[in-house]
């Protein structure tokens, strides 16, 4: 009797544990689906919160480019404000060059008129070359495409040229035209210029000898006991001897000049 009862009882509970099982499955159910909603709600919220994460860096990358942008817009116009006054100054500096050139033209053709006249006039040394450069001067005036301030560098030029002939020695081998006082004919001789104080002459062979009479404005004959002093004046010019006083005739300066 008494297995019948514990036989009795274990079918009972095993009916009871059955039934419970029975009853605890949808339960269990329900959880697990609760469980995977909340495991995808969760990832949608982790991806949610990774798109946010991304287009907060965006935003603040797209800011750093705006802030970047309006760094550069304010040089950009600092330089174009700098290029619109260098601009302005130009065309300033332009319209004074041009009133300058028109002021200082008049004044650079009478300098080389001047210029000229004092070829013209003064002891006929190198005549060639001066006469020369005194009409490259006028060509060069004429020139558009040269500026007045290089038209009037090459004027000065030429005035200190002329300006250091008054103040050295020179010898040098030309033509004496109309061959001086005892011809007619073109000879070749040897220059002596001593600033602009004296012009002498000597034939190839020595055997003759004048200079420049400034107050007859005509070349004259010296004697024999010249012709020492400007052979020895053209060895030194030449620097082939040392310097030495020279026994020349000499026209002197008249008062006032």
């Amino acid at each position: 009797m008494y297995k019948n009862f514990r036989t009795t009882a274990l079918t009972a509970a095993l009916a009871l544990s059955s039934a419970a099982a029975t009853a605890q499955t949808p339960i269990l159910t329900a959880q697990a689906q609760q469980d995977q909603a909340a495991a995808q709600s969760q990832k949608r919220i982790d991806k949610l919160d990774e798109q946010a994460s991304d287009a907060f860096q965006q935003y603040r990358a797209a800011l750093a480019r705006a802030e970047s942008l309006d760094i550069y817009n304010q040089q950009l116009q600092r330089l174009v404000n700098s290029q619109t006054q260098e601009i302005a100054s130009v065309q300033r500096q332009t319209q004074q060059i041009e009133s300058i050139e028109t002021g200082a033209l008049p004044f650079m053709i009478t300098m080389t008129d001047t210029l000229s006249e004092l070829v013209a006039s003064d002891v006929p040394f190198l005549l060639q070359e001066r006469r020369e450069r005194v009409e490259a001067l006028r060509g060069l005036i004429d020139r558009a495409d040269v500026s007045a301030g290089e038209k009037y560098r090459r004027i000065m030029e030429a005035y200190t040229v002329e300006a250091e002939y008054g103040r050295t020695i020179e010898a040098y081998r030309g033509e004496l035209d109309g061959g001086g006082p005892s011809s007619e004919e073109t000879r070749s001789v040897d220059f002596l210029r001593l600033g602009r104080v004296g012009l002498y002459y000597q034939t190839l062979d020595g055997g003759e000898t004048g200079r420049w009479n400034a107050g007859l404005g005509k070349w004259e004959m010296l004697g024999d006991e010249f012709r020492r002093g400007v052979r020895d004046g053209l060895r030194i010019a030449r620097k082939q001897a040392p310097p030495a006083l020279l026994k020349l005739p000499f026209d002197a300066p008249e008062a006032g000049q």
